[in-house]
């Protein structure tokens, strides 16, 4: 569906061009657009690179599995009926680890482990309301380090790209809070209770 989209902006744009009259400066920007793009992937893989080379570290010295260790029994109260389920616990835990850290690249191949799981444990059918509560909680995800913000702003030129952090946790909070409420909201009245 994304690929039809793309592709439909882009034919439309080349015929707005072509009609308008427009094409040199749909060329330019094309070009413009292109080299952006890459000194912005550029300065995101220096980060990330360094990121994710402590995110190793961290899991070679045992300190991600303590972190997920201490996230198990707090995650348990959202998941209960997963938490029977060691290996959807761990896969949950070490998606919120990785989620804290601002690690969202690492995250989303746990994620989608962790889903599969908890998808599984229904029997795969329908959609579970601790599906819905993992996806909630995996896209609004508290951020300790917003690694990938900061880079798109060191790449900008800020003078001190982790300035944001203290925003970044309170928005973070919240919108997990809000997020999780929602969800369990909506669970109730999807069942039928007040």
């Amino acid at each position: 569906m994304m690929n039809g989209l793309w592709v439909g902006m882009l034919a439309l744009s080349c015929a707005t061009a072509c009609v308008t009259g427009r094409t040199a400066e749909l060329s330019a920007a094309v070009t413009d657009g292109a080299q952006q793009a890459v000194t912005l992937c550029l300065s995101l893989a220096g980060l990330m690179g360094l990121w994710s080379g402590v995110l190793e570290l961290m899991q070679q010295s045992g300190l991600c599995e303590k972190i997920t260790s201490a996230l198990y029994r707090p995650l348990s109260l959202l998941f209960r009926r997963a938490s029977t389920d060691r290996a959807a616990m761990t896969c949950i835990a070490a998606n919120v680890t990785a989620n804290l850290l601002g690690l969202s690249n690492a995250a989303t191949p746990i994620g989608l482990r962790a889903a599969d799981r908890l998808y599984g444990l229904y029997g795969g059918k329908g959609t579970p309301d601790e599906v819905l509560t993992f996806v909630v909680l995996n896209t609004t995800s508290i951020q300790l380090i917003p690694t990938t913000v900061a880079a798109v702003r060191a790449s900008l030129g800020a003078p001190q790209p982790f300035d944001i952090m203290p925003a970044v946790w309170v928005a973070s909070v919240c919108s997990v809070a809000v997020g999780l409420g929602a969800a369990r909201l909506f669970a109730r009245l999807r069942r039928g209770r007040p």
